[in-house]
């Protein structure tokens, strides 16, 4: 009963969270703590969502990878990504299975260590209320 309750009171607090906005501030804390300036995972991330090369070049989105430094820039990038990995969970604001590709790659709603980034994006985005 108790794991029951915990999981109805999880998608009460998610669902309260229905814009992307929410959601990319929720993303972009758990990355950077919203700084632009940040580069991380040996000089291999860059901007306020630590968005690699590839995954810029995957995600087709005409520019420098060095834009991602800029919010919007890579917010497109991001939801370019989803796009082309992730599409039915984009078209349903499934901000577990964004998170997890986000940070675990194409198949990164599969595995295993994208669980806690989710939990932190999660957090994230309770505490925004």
């Amino acid at each position: 009963m108790c794991a029951f309750l915990s999981i109805a009171v999880q998608i009460a607090v998610l669902s309260q969270f229905d814009t992307t906005k929410d959601f990319f501030s929720a993303v972009r804390h758990v990355e950077s703590r919203g700084r632009c300036d940040v580069v991380g995972d040996g000089g291999r991330a860059i901007g306020p969502y630590q968005i690699h090369h590839a995954y810029w070049k995957d995600s087709g989105v005409p520019g420098r990878w060095e834009q991602c430094r800029d919010r919007a820039y890579a917010e497109r990038v991001m939801k370019a990504y989803w796009r082309r990995y992730c599409p039915k969970a984009l078209k349903a604001n499934d901000w577990q299975t964004l998170a997890r590709v986000h940070n675990g790659g194409p198949a990164g709603h599969k595995r295993k260590q994208t669980e806690v980034y989710w939990k932190k994006v999660r957090v994230a985005l309770a505490s925004a209320q």
